[in-house]
């Protein structure tokens, strides 16, 4: 375990550092719409610790607040969730088996993913996405809970533009990966597509639909 973390070289903490903390200021978004909405204080909190999914929990806010059914808000956030699946199958071998895995599946998300992917052996895979995946856990409540503070003070948190710095640290750590030519056509074709569902869907499942974008790898393949 020491020698997994000692392959955390500075570069890569400090870019762990950046996700964290750009997590944290959309949990103050998050925290702050929903009790803006209406949602007691305790409830972006508490789902944001046992969620962990920051767009499901935005959609399932926002289909509540208003007036949708929450049984259909869940289901919502669980069809979102479903990018996870082909998540799970690109870092087998990072989520380590036994009880770890409980653990380790918990902190699957977009950031993880991402930054276990980039790094270039399995030791040092492992050790971003545990850290990385740890400091969401951290980072992604907290921040909810101080939104949730000011959320009754802040009516119009879109204003900040708190929710872009997410996808702009997500952008910032693909970019490496897009020199491929196969792996550019596929996010190409995934934008594509999330961009013309956005007009007519609500937020979160146009970026599911964008993995059909990742057709491009097998058709190629």
């Amino acid at each position: 375990m020491r020698s997994a973390w000692r392959t955390l070289d500075p570069d890569l903490l400090r870019s762990i550092a950046l996700i964290c903390g750009s997590v944290a200021m959309v949990g103050v978004s998050y925290g702050a719409s929903a009790v803006a909405a209406g949602f007691p204080l305790w409830l972006p909190v508490l789902t944001g610790a046992l969620v962990l999914a920051g767009s499901s929990e935005f959609l399932f806010v926002g289909i509540t607040a208003a007036g949708g059914n929450p049984f259909a808000a869940v289901a919502a956030g669980l069809l979102v969730n479903a990018r996870h699946v082909p998540y799970g199958l690109a870092v087998p071998e990072v989520i380590e088996p036994g009880w770890r895995r409980f653990l380790g599946t918990h902190l699957m998300n977009d950031e993880t993913v991402v930054l276990a992917l980039s790094q270039p052996d399995l030791v040092r895979k492992r050790a971003a996405y545990r850290l990385c995946g740890l400091g969401t856990l951290i980072a992604w409540p907290l921040g909810a809970f101080l939104g949730s503070l000011g959320g009754t003070q802040v009516r119009d948190t879109g204003a900040f533009g708190l929710d872009a710095t997410f996808p702009a640290v997500i952008l910032a750590l693909i970019l490496p990966a897009l020199r491929e030519r196969v792996t550019r056509e596929a996010a190409l074709v995934g934008a594509a597509v999330a961009l013309v569902a956005s007009v007519y869907l609500p937020a979160g499942l146009p970026e599911l639909l964008a993995l059909s974008g990742l057709l491009i790898r097998f058709v190629r393949a």
